[in-house]
């Protein structure tokens, strides 16, 4: 039996891996039902998932200026509290932004 069709490219891998999801049966069967090629849909949906792991573990500076309503009073710290993934990071309104960025790419390579 023949392998199936490649797939072609980004949209076609998520058309492709949308419907096999809604058929209710496996990657495999459905390529094969299908005409495409199984290992072709498997090594794209694992591109995929890479893809939108690595995404979002992409850190991002945002600036924060506080408006009328948040302005700390003097004498008051802020904290800061920084989502990296399933880990937080909690810096204080002195922060060092060279040493935040060097924290967050190591908690990133872990």
């Amino acid at each position: 039996m023949a392998a199936g069709r490649k797939i072609t490219d980004e949209a076609d891998a998520r058309a492709c891996l949308k419907a096999a999801t809604s058929s209710g049966s496996s990657r495999i069967a459905w390529a094969r039902a299908h005409g495409v090629d199984g290992r072709s849909l498997h090594a794209w949906a694992m591109n995929l998932a890479k893809r939108s792991a690595s995404a979002a573990l992409q850190p991002r500076l945002v600036e924060l200026v506080p408006g009328p309503t948040s302005a700390v009073p003097r004498g008051v710290a802020s904290r800061f509290v920084v989502l990296v993934g399933e880990l937080v990071v909690e810096v204080d309104g002195d922060f060092d932004e060279a040493t935040l960025v060097r924290l967050v790419r190591t908690l990133r390579a872990c």
